[in-house]
């Protein structure tokens, strides 16, 4: 990058600052307000910028004494400007196609050398910058024109007959808090998505007060009304909190009201002497500040050491599924020794949200040193439904 791009660079980094915190920056970024920064880039333009990423640019353009040289991608300095611009919502496959010569960063930095007083770009380039600008400026028409309709989200499958990364965005999907250890180890069972049961939850923990999922992978939805569903293949918790399952959310910052779908494994009663269960769980949460209520809890069997084969063959293949009707909610679960064994209503409930990200995670909550254990995902889909009054 030369010393000018830096300069623009560093100038869009302060804007992007300002927008989201509400004021200038005067020293680098902390973890928090780094993590916050990028999940509001995440809401607002449906792009992608790690946390860790933004508090090395803050470090670089401040020069600390631990920063170092940073060359950020054009992707990811068009992924500020659209967020400092108001640029529509998009995801890196629509990009790709309709935008990959990343018009808003260069509408920046042309902005900025002008400011900066440097003479203009010659006139064949400047030619060509307009024709970029138009084509930017009509796909930009095109897509307030479907959000205006308010089309619902298309139904979308997923089966993960690949888990590249750029598969995996180009279908929609973004991972947040990613643990690279094991999310290098996602196609370790081919034809399925391999999750590990790592440390997290989706509301805060006593120490940090923050919360988070690693290697959590989410997508945006736009329905009313609508039914998601997940398949897992030889999932047999053995340890408190080891569960997997899907989460329906207002933002991917946690922030805002959830509902939470999972199997997990529980021998927990408050003092009581019990068996332990793989049970079903589902828990709701009017966000920040609020504690979580627990809609059910289904046991779905009983652990008993003699009859442990006998589960582990109904538990070969598990699904999950929520059906949203308005505010109106069915929790249903399937397990057998086939794929494909009948769905059961769990639970149902009223409870009022609007989700805008579904995501599929696996974790063990909060307890301490937890045993590892991969979830083998086999399917997911979100299909959008007609609403019944």
């Amino acid at each position: 990058m030369n010393g000018l791009d830096a300069k623009a660079f560093a100038a869009l980094f302060r804007e992007t600052c300002q927008k989201c915190f509400g004021h200038g920056i005067s020293e680098p970024l902390s973890e928090t307000e780094s993590r916050q920064l990028s999940a509001q880039i995440l809401d607002q333009t449906g792009l992608v910028v790690g946390a860790k990423s933004i508090k090395n640019y803050s470090s670089f353009i401040f020069k600390t004494p631990d920063s170092k040289e940073e060359n950020p991608s054009v992707a990811t300095m068009d992924t500020l400007a659209r967020y400092v611009s108001g640029a529509p919502y998009t995801d890196e496959a629509t990009r790709k196609n309709r935008e990959g010569h990343f018009p808003y960063w260069f509408s920046f930095k042309e902005q900025f050398y002008r400011n900066a007083g440097q003479p203009p770009a010659p006139a064949k380039k400047r030619k060509y910058i307009l024709v970029l600008i138009g084509l930017a400026v009509l796909a930009i028409a095109i897509i307030a024109f479907m959000l205006l309709r308010r089309n619902p989200s298309k139904p979308f499958i997923e089966e993960f007959k690949s888990t590249a990364e750029d598969t995996l965005a180009d279908h929609g999907w973004t991972v947040q808090k990613k643990d690279d250890d094991f999310w290098q180890r996602r196609n370790e069972y081919p034809g399925n998505l391999t999750l590990f049961t790592l440390k997290g939850d989706n509301w805060p923990d006593s120490v940090s007060g923050i919360p988070g999922i690693n290697n959590f992978l989410l997508r945006k939805i736009n329905a009313d009304c609508f039914s998601t569903e997940m398949r897992i293949e030889d999932f047999f918790p053995k340890q408190n909190w080891q569960q997997t399952g899907i989460l329906l959310m207002e933002d991917s910052s946690f922030t805002g009201r959830s509902i939470r779908f999972s199997i997990i494994y529980n021998d927990f009663f408050g003092g009581f002497t019990l068996k332990p269960v793989v049970a079903l769980q589902a828990i709701t949460s009017q966000g920040t500040g609020s504690k979580p209520e627990e809609v059910t809890h289904q046991t779905i069997f009983e652990l008993d050491s003699s009859q442990m084969n006998l589960i582990s063959q109904n538990l070969k293949w598990s699904g999950l599924r929520i059906e949203k009707n308005g505010d109106h909610f069915r929790f249903l679960y399937s397990s057998g020794p086939i794929k494909n064994f009948a769905f059961k209503v769990a639970a149902t409930h009223e409870f009022k949200i609007q989700p805008k990200f579904v995501g599929i995670f696996a974790i063990s909550g909060l307890a301490n040193d937890p045993a590892i254990v991969p979830v083998k995902i086999d399917y997911f889909n979100f299909t959008p439904d007609k609403c019944n009054e």
